[in-house]
């Protein structure tokens, strides 16, 4: 009897894949849509036609906006830089789906994400691990995923090298989405307008009021237009003049400043970070231990140490790195594998 799984199906070309390529391995593959969103469901429906397996739509707003928009929404108030898609993937992709497919009788969950699930021989378990196409991976979105879970995650475009690979194969069984573009957005804001998104919300007017921009110093250059305009490592729009290029350094909530600096202060060697996910069993972090660090999903993976302290995460970097920003996610790997990580503090 064939293995049932669950797969995740957008629309897109890469979870359409997907579902040929479990057919193909034996897999008796169910599709499913999460509505999370007021995204259409179309293509995803169109596919699953196509290819004459079962469709189902999961109605997950309400969760969805308790989990990813509400958090959203709360980190920027606390003037840091969210990443809603580290909070989709562990509550919603990786938790509540995982739940559905065990009421549809799957045992396994699959999508289309560029990552990796294997055993380890060394940690004696199974483990999260970069995608093959290291340009593609996203493993970073994927460290705050349960544990528990990884031996039932199947990732069916983990060995592919090239996107290309993966619309020939779209192309061959005549998949209409083979040439659809990858959504580049973050899925709740239009138009990637984030701000217009924000300053709908009537609770957030605290951080949308003008503040001072500082100096380190404390010396006033100029006003800010609310804290929700700025991020850390941000020079274009601030409208001031200054002998030297300026930064955003730091977001000060308490004084509704913004506070800047030259190139080289925005450079950090050190980072604490909370909300912590762990992926290995076994490892003792009371002592330092080396690891590979990401402060965000497009920067290089930079040599540095973890050791855990008061159940935070202090990670010190070979070199500094640039622009650590409160908010955001450190991604911890050991080689290939995805240790784990929190949130920047």
């Amino acid at each position: 009897m064939s293995k049932k799984v669950l797969l995740g199906m957008s629309g897109g070309v890469d979870s359409s894949v997907a579902a040929i390529l479990l057919k193909k391995q034996g897999y008796d593959v169910v599709g499913a849509t999460m509505k999370l969103w007021e995204a259409p469901i179309d293509d995803a429906k169109k596919v699953c036609e196509q290819l004459g397996i079962e469709h189902h739509v999961i109605d997950l707003r309400e969760e969805f906006k308790k989990r990813v928009i509400d958090n959203f929404v709360c980190t920027y108030m606390c003037a840091k830089t969210p990443n809603p898609c580290v909070e989709c993937n562990k509550f919603m992709k990786f938790d509540a789906f995982y739940k559905a497919a065990k009421e549809y009788g799957c045992e396994y969950i699959a999508t289309g994400h560029y990552a990796k699930v294997r055993y380890s021989e060394k940690y004696n378990q199974y483990v999260l691990a970069k995608a093959n196409a290291e340009a593609k991976d996203q493993s970073y979105f994927l460290y705050g995923i349960n544990k528990e879970i990884l031996p039932y995650i199947i990732f069916p475009l983990s060995e592919f090298m090239d996107k290309n690979e993966i619309r020939k194969i779209a192309e061959e069984n005549g998949l209409e989405v083979a040439q659809k573009k990858d959504s580049q957005e973050v899925c709740f804001i239009p138009n990637n307008d984030y701000v217009s998104f924000l300053k709908e919300i009537n609770s957030f007017d605290t951080n949308n009021k003008p503040g001072d921009i500082v100096l380190n110093t404390g010396e006033k250059l100029g006003t800010h237009t609310g804290l929700i305009n700025y991020t850390v490592g941000q020079r274009k729009g601030l409208g001031i003049a200054y002998k030297e290029p300026l930064y955003v350094l730091k977001l000060d909530k308490e004084k509704n400043q913004v506070i800047v600096g030259t190139e080289k202060e925005l450079y950090s060697t050190e980072l604490v970070a909370n909300e912590l996910n762990f992926l290995i069993d076994g490892i003792d972090f009371s002592e330092e231990i080396n690891v590979m660090a990401k402060i965000r999903y497009r920067a290089k993976a930079a040599a540095s140490t973890l050791k855990i302290e008061n159940n935070q995460a202090v990670v010190k970097f070979k070199e500094a790195q640039r622009a650590i920003t409160p908010g955001q996610s450190v991604v911890l790997y050991v080689d290939d594998i995805v240790l784990g990580g929190g949130k920047i503090i």
